[in-house]
């Protein structure tokens, strides 16, 4: 059976990469809608894109309004004020959560408010032209299909996706990434491990996307620590940058699988950071899954040297979990109980979370099979 690889149409990659990327940047547009953080406004690297912008004459409109994770009313207001300015092309610097948060304007500016109508759905452009410069390395997102907007109302975290929403050009200068704190860098690389381990063990895997994956997962084990424990450790950030990207390149093409379904429920309902919410379920949702492909979870522990060659691939595959539990005890990921999650209040949304997760589609991507039961049985075995 054939397959495609999807990934940006244009990326620029490694220290400078913003100034190198100058001139292809000047023929997107002639007014940016620059959406970052406050805190990322107040860098070098947000400082530096608006010196290349008005280098190349091109007016600009800042928005800071995406406050944590991105919600519809969030989205909304950003919209509002993209079109009031008449902007005609989206950069986002910043975290996960405003190049997520420029996707979804480009949707809203296209069809109107009600961006709860395309979850789960294949959206089709046309849309502005978008450049996504990240400042942490894990979701992703410059190199994806996909965004999460939180709705409120339902207090679901809701998935929309599409070809035509892979950014035109991602720049990923892994110099800006170290702002990020050392907790942002553990659970946005926790990201960036999840999706490369489950676009290796999906049923939607192929030849390409394997490859990316062992080279992201073999990257993440040896510099992650590294990074979280020195944030200036320039190879460690690039890594990390490189990791980040190839990891958003194998979902965009194999997809995610149980982790990412089970953990956008807690995100949303406990208003627990993507990242860490994986972070919190990979080792319990791995463990269950490695029925389902044992010789790929085994491939994991040799290709990360915690397994011999010759070792028999489940017994490799429980190298690689202890392994993973390892790496978790060195990122300082806590449980829920640690974060501050009451138990009773989680229990009593369990049944609610099993049903958006499955509802997700994610869980379906895992070779081994999974019903609700099976994520009840997962989430009450977290405490």
């Amino acid at each position: 059976m054939g397959y495609t690889l999807t990934y940006p149409k244009s990326s620029y990659v490694g220290s400078g990469a913003l100034k190198d990327s100058a001139q292809r940047l000047k023929s997107f547009g002639k007014k940016a809608f620059v959406i970052s953080g406050k805190h990322v406004s107040k860098t070098e690297a947000f400082s530096e894109l608006l010196r290349v912008l008005e280098m190349n004459q091109t007016e600009y409109v800042i928005f800071t309004g995406i406050t944590g994770e991105p919600t519809l009313a969030m989205i909304e207001e950003a919209t509002e004020c993209y079109q009031k300015n008449q902007c005609d092309c989206l950069i986002g610097i910043g975290g996960g959560s405003v190049l997520d948060s420029v996707k979804a304007v480009s949707v809203m500016n296209s069809y109107g408010s009600d961006l709860t109508q395309f979850a789960g759905k294949e959206i089709i452009g046309p849309f502005p032209k978008m450049i996504l410069i990240p400042t942490t390395a894990g979701t992703g997102s410059e190199a994806t299909k996909f965004t999460i907007i939180t709705d409120t109302e339902k207090n679901i975290k809701m998935l929309l996706k599409g070809d035509d929403l892979i950014p035109d050009m991602a720049i990923i200068d892994p110099d800006f990434t170290k702002t990020s704190p050392a907790d942002i860098t553990a659970y946005t690389g926790m990201d960036a491990l999840t999706h490369a381990v489950e676009a290796f063990t999906s049923k939607k895997a192929n030849d390409y996307t394997d490859l990316f994956a062992l080279s992201a997962i073999k990257r993440i084990f040896r510099y992650l620590p590294i990074a979280f424990e020195n944030g200036e450790h320039d190879e460690a950030r690039l890594e990390m940058a490189l990791a980040a990207y190839e990891a958003g390149i194998c979902i965009n093409n194999a997809s995610v699988t149980l982790v990412h379904g089970m953990s956008r429920p807690i995100g949303a309902l406990f208003h627990v950071p993507h990242g860490l919410s994986n972070a919190m379920l990979i080792h319990d949702c791995l463990s269950y899954a490695i029925d389902g492909c044992p010789e790929k979870f085994g491939k994991l522990g040799k290709v990360i040297g915690v397994a011999e060659d010759e070792m028999e691939d489940k017994k490799a595959a429980v190298f690689f979990i202890k392994a993973l539990e390892e790496l978790c005890r060195k990122l300082k990921i806590p449980t829920l109980e640690e974060y501050g999650i009451q138990k009773e209040a989680f229990d009593s949304q369990i049944e609610k979370m099993s049903a958006d997760a499955l509802a997700s589609g994610s869980p379906g991507n895992t070779i081994r099979t999974i019903s609700k039961e099976d994520m009840i049985k997962i989430y009450k075995g977290l405490w």
